[in-house]
This record gives C-alpha cells, sequence and structure tokens, in this order.
C-alpha cells in the first residue's frame, strides 16, 4: 500500500534526508532532532477540578526552528514520527517487518467492525474533513463517521482549540488502528462532568444499540473510548456506574503526570498507561518499548481491587491498580502525527506531532474492536486481559510515578499494567 509522503526515521542529527516531493520545506533555521513541548490549555488542571472537571491527555512536540507547532505536511525534514503502518508493525497488528522503520514499513491494519464511540468535549466542526485529509496522507480507507451532539443541540468550540486537537487525536489513532469500525465522535457541551458522564451514556447506548440489526451493521457491542481525565476524588465510586452498559468495554488514559486518575481508576474501565518506542539513532529503527516516565499509574485511593486484579493482590493490596495496558505514549520522540485544521490557541491548524495517553486510549480501543471477540463488559474484557497469559509484550525497561517511584518490571508494574499489545490474542 502506497503511503502519500512516506515519514522519515527519528534520527538526531545523524543524517540527512530530504523531505518527499509532497511536502513543505522546514525553516532552514530548524535544527534536527531538537524541539520542545507545548501542554495545552485543555491539558492543564488543578487539584480543585477533581470531581467536577476533566482535562485531555495529550501534548504537542515542536521541533527546533517552528514557531509554534509543524504546519508542513508530513515528513519535516530531519525528524520521523509514528505512523499507523509503523504502530501496526510495533504491536504485531500486520506481518512484521524488520526495524518498523516509519520510513520503510507501509502495510496499515485492516481490521475492525461494528462502532467505536469517541466522546469528548465541545465540537469539532471540521471532524470529517480533516479525518478525510489524515486518512488520504497515510493510505487508510475513507472512514465512516458520525457525528453526534450528546445534549441534541450542536456544542460550542472549545475558545482554545485543546478539545479540538483531542478529537482529530482520538478519532484518526481509532480508524488508523481500526478502519472498518464505524466511529461515533460524541460531543458533549462542555469539559464538565455533568456534560462528559451522560455523553459516555450516549456513546455506550451508540455502540450497543439494542437491536438485532444496528445503524453501523450487526448486532450491537462496541468499544467507548474517553481519553480524558481528572483527579481522584473520594465519592468517585458513585459515579463508576456510568461506565457500565451492556455489550460495551470502556477505555480510558492513565494521565499525562504521575499519580492516579479517574475514570482510569475506575474498576470499569481499562485503563491505559503511556510507553516510548525507542529507536536507533542511527537507522531508525525500532528497538524496545520503555514505561513514558510522565504517564501515570499507581494504588487507586478509593477504589476497592476488582476480582480481575486478584492474580496481582501482592502487588496492589486491596486498592485498584492502575493502568491496565499500556501503548505508545510518544514523549518527545516518538510521538504521532495528527491533522486538525481548526485554529488552536490563536495560531493556525494544520498537522501536529501528537503525544500523551490519549494516543492508546483510541488505539487500545481500536484494537480490542479488532479483535473482533466483542465481550459483554469491561470486567469481562479485564478478567480476558490478567488470565490469558498471551496478546501483550511484558516491558521490565523504564520508571514512572512520583519521583521515578515505580519500575516497569517483569509481570504486571504501575508503569505499564500487563505490558502492551502484541497481535489481537488475549483481548
Amino acid at each position: 500500500m502506497k503511503i502519500a509522503g512516506c515519514l522519515i526515521p527519528a534520527i538526531a542529527g545523524m543524517l540527512a534526508i530530504a523531505a518527499s516531493t509532497s511536502a513543505q520545506s522546514v525553516p532552514a533555521t530548524a535544527s534536527i532532532g531538537g524541539g520542545h513541548t507545548i501542554i495545552p490549555k485543555s491539558s492543564q488542571f488543578t487539584a480543585a477540578d477533581s470531581g467536577t472537571r476533566s482535562h485531555t491527555n495529550v501534548r504537542i512536540f515542536v521541533p527546533d526552528g517552528l514557531s509554534s507547532y509543524p504546519s508542513e505536511l508530513p515528513p519535516v525534514a530531519g525528524y520521523g514520527f509514528e505512523t499507523p503502518a509503523s504502530l501496526a508493525c510495533i504491536y504485531g497488528l500486520v506481518p512484521p517487518v524488520q526495524g518498523c522503520n516509519p520510513n520503510a514499513t507501509t502495510t496499515n491494519p485492516a481490521g475492525g467492525s461494528r462502532a467505536i464511540a469517541i466522546v469528548d468535549a465541545y465540537d469539532d466542526p471540521t471532524a470529517a474533513s480533516d479525518l478525510a485529509i489524515y486518512s488520504t496522507q497515510f493510505g487508510l480507507p475513507p472512514a465512516n463517521l458520525k457525528v453526534v451532539y450528546a445534549s441534541g443541540s450542536e456544542p460550542a468550540q472549545d475558545p482554545t482549540g485543546g478539545w479540538e486537537l483531542e478529537e482529530s487525536l482520538d478519532i484518526e489513532m481509532a480508524h488508523a488502528m481500526a478502519p472498518g469500525a464505524t466511529i461515533y465522535l460524541v460531543e458533549a457541551n462542555s469539559d464538565y462532568d455533568t456534560d462528559l458522564y451522560p455523553a459516555v451514556v450516549v456513546g455506550a447506548s451508540l455502540v450497543s444499540c439494542g437491536k438485532p440489526a444496528c445503524a453501523h451493521g450487526g448486532r450491537g457491542r462496541g468499544e467507548v473510548s474517553m481519553s480524558w481525565a481528572g483527579g481522584e476524588y473520594s465519592a468517585e465510586s458513585s459515579s463508576d456506574g456510568f461506565f457500565q452498559y451492556p455489550g460495551v468495554v470502556f477505555v480510558s488514559g492513565a494521565g499525562d503526570d504521575p499519580g492516579t486518575y479517574y475514570p482510569c481508576a475506575s474498576p470499569n474501565v481499562v485503563c491505559v498507561g503511556g510507553t516510548v518506542a525507542a529507536r536507533s539513532i542511527l537507522t531508525g529503527n525500532f528497538l524496545y518499548e520503555v514505561a513514558w516516565m510522565d504517564a501515570g499509574g499507581g494504588f487507586s485511593y478509593y477504589e476497592n481491587r476488582p476480582p480481575y486484579q486478584d492474580s496481582i493482590r501482592n502487588v496492589v493490596g486491596a486498592t485498584r491498580g492502575t493502568p491496565d495496558v499500556s501503548f505508545d505514549a510518544g514523549g518527545v520522540n516518538s510521538g504521532v502525527w495528527i491533522y486538525d485544521s481548526n485554529d488552536y490557541e490563536g495560531g493556525p491548524g494544520g498537522w501536529f506531532i501528537a503525544y500523551g495517553t490519549s494516543v492508546g486510549t483510541p488505539a487500545i480501543a481500536a484494537i480490542i474492536n479488532g479483535a473482533g471477540r466483542f465481550h459483554e463488559s469491561s470486567a469481562e474484557e479485564l478478567r480476558v486481559i490478567y488470565s490469558s497469559g498471551r496478546g501483550f509484550t511484558d516491558l521490565e525497561r523504564g520508571y514512572c510515578g512520583p519521583y521515578d517511584s515505580f519500575a516497569a518490571s517483569p509481570g504486571w508494574d504501575f508503569c505499564t499494567g500487563v505490558g502492551s499489545p502484541w497481535g489481537y490474542e488475549g483481548k
């Protein structure tokens, strides 16, 4: 499969590789390999938000020499970031290619069916056209995207553009990993939990649909992806019911700062932690995964250990431990390309290099979808994940948590859970 504007490997100052003819040139002042991070306003929160308001789990990497963020069509000369094909290669969703190099790996996943609901706040008016541009760029088939207003009326846009950026990341990653699935983008009126949680129920009802024949084809069951989080709070267990719906698996991100977050700490949610895909500085080839040091994870303050974690009671004790699984969160060297044409914090939209546990949340939901088993609930999905012993790579490198107090280690750990996915088995 041909990919328009094929990406180059991430090589920090060792190779001089020209951009393809389909890409605009990078400013001559750009220094190869360096850059800085922008944390969108939508991803910033305070302790006062816990139990009332949620935030996105996305960050932006800006290569040196660019004024704000990449607006060029991928690739950007001297930089290389993950594509649908390179991620599919790393995680065994396609026949493996040695090195899973983004410049040489061109086979995208082909799985997915039924539906995935992406629940986010505010309105992304260009969601469909942006997803079409992304799909064309990376050789994906056209998406079956349906935008749904959770309250029945069109929400306002996020004035900062952060939530629109999140929505683009979510639908593009879900489509990249499960191109055969229908995607419902369910837009809540705001990022307050009083809007987001009911929107989750709307999303669950859409993928489950409760009828022999659903609007997206076939019988109900599917996944709901929630790439947002808030701090844990004492009454959070009273909200756990929002994440229980017959035939639906709920997936959320562990957060982009050390510690535990909700709804990921709910026993009714598959909690996704973060990793970094380490690549050779000489070739750009994939070497191994390590825990992402900024990923959330740890003991829940308020949720009891669910039965599916009884096998790790010696690690978590009587409390819910997070995360359950993990996926590339990018870091500054292995983020993912996304396209969002909305204005962002006063600047024009375009191509972004995004990272954070919001990358893995829709990706894991899509991989579960692609596995095709469509379990009755998150608890059943998690029972399979914890008991099968197959379909995940146990990660043993890296640190995370407050003061890097947690370490990736053999077996389940607070940085990466049972590990990162390998193929569709055990899901």
